[in-house]
């Protein structure tokens, strides 16, 4: 604890907190300083101007980086008959229904992303409380409850990032690994700001992005120049 507290340290004392900075300065900036012993995960916070306690304001979905998140992704179908097999053929790790069911019940849950048909969300349901509250449960508004399991499996293999505003107003987002390079994670970057950007809603009035920055597992965070990054994805 010595040690990681001595080096997030040094990492703030190499930050100009009254500095926006571009995406290249904090990519840069952010990957030097990813000193772990680790392939440290590069992630994105993004503070938005709306109410999360609105349901007509909800910032929720996903969308497929173009140089993946750098790490093997395990994913789990919830798939009968057919679909079961189109699963296991699309390379998903596991596939099954009440089985799954009850190894998730006694407290498995070794697997990254589920997917589901529809006609399985009865079942799924009965794991509701548990995946839940891991990020994990199959929603459709996200791409992972669909009857086109093949195509679902190959982008939650390739790297799909999922994003969700919290109660205070932020989506935290990771944007692959610091070994990836600034040119992969500077793209991965813009797809997702992208996203966000297409996915505000209709009802929210104001500045729309407030605050950006960007941190390493172990790092600290750099705060970005807003307006600078609206202006290049626009």
């Amino acid at each position: 604890m010595a040690k990681l507290g001595k080096r997030l340290k040094a990492a703030k004392e190499k930050i100009d907190r009254n500095h926006r900075y571009t995406v290249d300065e904090a990519i840069k900036a952010v990957t030097e300083n990813a000193t772990a012993k680790f392939d440290e995960t590069i992630d994105v916070a993004i503070k938005l101007g709306v109410d999360p306690k609105q349901s007509d304001q909800q910032v929720r979905g996903a969308v497929s980086l173009p140089n993946g998140l750098g790490k093997s992704v395990r994913v789990l179908v919830f798939a009968k008959g057919p679909k079961e097999q189109e699963a296991k053929d699309a390379g998903a790790d596991y596939v099954g229904a009440d089985d799954l069911v009850e190894k998730i019940n006694g407290g498995w849950t070794d697997f990254d992303k589920a997917i589901a048909t529809p006609d399985m969300m009865a079942t799924v349901a009965r794991v509701a409380k548990v995946l839940g509250p891991r990020g994990l449960m199959p929603n459709p508004k996200v791409g992972t409850v669909t009857m086109d399991v093949g195509k679902a499996i190959a982008a939650e293999k390739k790297g799909k990032c999922s994003y969700r505003i919290d109660k205070a107003g932020i989506v935290h987002a990771p944007i692959g690994k610091k070994s990836m390079g600034e040119a992969a994670l500077k793209e991965n970057f813009n797809a997702l700001m992208s996203a966000i950007i297409k996915a505000k809603p209709a009802t929210s009035k104001g500045i729309y992005l407030r605050n950006l920055s960007i941190s390493s597992t172990m790092g600290a965070g750099l705060r970005l120049d807003v307006n600078k990054v609206q202006g290049d994805i626009a």
